[in-house]
């Protein structure tokens, strides 16, 4: 069975996610401020090296939702890593993030569009008899 329009569009705007905040943000820096969490976080020493890590490790998350492979174990992955590094910026860096501690607001709406999206939009597949 063939998704519909909307679970595609929905699947392009969480990749669409994933790929900005690993290229531009991360491995392309345009936005600063996210190795500044790395280097509060994780330490300075290594935080450009580790800001690029997690960049490539975003972007390959991008792609492997656009594959379609294994989505609900790439369902499940997302929402655990938008939830630890969340809770962790939430808890050690909120005068770093855009919105202070009204990020992890923003994080749960993503990750309960990345549920609905997986969970209930798509169609279900059974088996042929």
């Amino acid at each position: 069975m063939e998704p519909s329009t909307t679970a595609k569009i929905i699947n392009y705007f969480i990749a669409t996610v994933w790929l900005v905040n690993g290229l531009f943000c991360k491995i392309l820096n345009l936005v600063p401020r996210h190795q500044e969490i790395v280097a509060n976080i994780l330490g300075q020493e290594h935080s450009r090296f580790l800001t690029i890590a997690i960049g490539i490790s975003e972007v390959l998350m991008a792609v492997w939702i656009l594959s379609g492979i294994r989505s609900r174990l790439n369902t499940i992955l997302q929402i655990v890593v938008i939830a630890v590094m969340n809770t962790l910026e939430f808890i050690l860096v909120p005068g770093l993030l855009l919105w202070g501690r009204f990020n992890s607001l923003f994080a749960l709406l993503l990750i309960l569009v990345i549920y609905y999206h997986e969970f209930h939009l798509k169609p279900k597949i059974t088996p042929h008899s």
